[in-house]
């Protein structure tokens, strides 16, 4: 059986590869339903969706960042370059930390992101990073796309 850990929340987001090592602050919902960013001209930081699973729960949990923002890189600008196989550990309020190793990077079309696998149910303990990627289209002031880390609790 895979394993799992009790609901605690988490604090703090270390993903060797790339050199994050920051705090977690909380991200619930925006007034139209969709989910919560941390503040663009705060692009250092990363935040954990709380309507959601903890990360070591059964289920998906899901850390968003910005690739950048106010002329200046965000926390996950190399998200991208994370690979199969790559750490990623959160500790977390009781103290544990819960490490999951990367299973897949992919990179999606906005318009074709694939909620159900990001947030959807899981048999096992996952946790998912996101931020935009692909081109930045000028008119809209947007990123085209999202890369999206997905990885397992080991």
């Amino acid at each position: 059986m895979a394993p799992v850990l009790a609901r605690s929340e988490p604090r703090r987001l270390d993903v060797p590869r790339i050199g994050v090592h920051v705090p977690l602050s909380r991200l619930g919902l925006n007034a139209d339903g969709t989910v919560q960013v941390p503040p663009v001209d705060r692009p250092e930081q990363a935040g954990w969706y709380a309507h959601g699973y903890t990360p070591g729960e059964r289920g998906a949990s899901v850390i968003l960042g910005h690739v950048d923002g106010g002329g200046r890189e965000g926390v996950f600008h190399e998200l991208g370059r994370m690979r199969r196989g790559d750490a990623i550990s959160v500790t977390r309020a009781d103290g544990s930390v819960a490490t999951f190793v990367v299973r897949s990077v992919e990179q999606v079309p906005k318009n074709r992101f694939p909620s159900q696998r990001v947030y959807g149910p899981l048999d096992h303990a996952g946790l998912r990073l996101v931020t935009c990627g692909g081109g930045f289209d000028r008119r809209t002031g947007h990123y085209t796309s999202n890369v999206i880390v997905y990885a397992r609790l080991t």
